[in-house]
């Protein structure tokens, strides 16, 4: 059974960082053949991407809205993908999801984050 495990969501203050973690169990395939993804969704907005690695981790892309603030990485060993978010905003309110690609696409269960003052 697959399963996407998101972390590491919270409420911090505008300015403040936070770390998110996918942790990933069950695929078929070796982790390190999934493009990784993070997708957030806000209150009565359209789920949107955030962040894109390719399966080797040498390529990444951001939303615009994210560059320079956010920083995607995996760990194939561990079979997890990272999301650093700093320099938060009350707009990166949102819930985080997880995506997983290769043949299937997957889908974590999603972490509130909320910045707030």
């Amino acid at each position: 059974q697959v399963q996407l495990v998101e972390s590491g969501g919270g409420l911090v203050q505008p300015g403040e960082s936070l770390r998110l973690s996918c942790a990933a169990s069950g695929f078929t395939f070796s982790f390190s053949s999934y493009v990784m993804r993070w997708y957030r969704q806000a209150p009565g907005k359209e789920r949107e991407l955030v962040a894109a690695i390719t399966s080797g981790g040498s390529m990444t892309n951001y939303a615009d809205s994210v560059k320079g603030r956010f920083t995607i990485s995996r760990d194939n060993a561990k079979k997890t993908v990272y999301l650093q978010m700093d320099s938060l905003k009350p707009e990166d309110t949102a819930v985080y999801y997880c995506y997983a690609n290769f043949v299937n696409v997957y889908w974590g269960q999603g972490t509130q984050v909320t910045v707030s003052s």
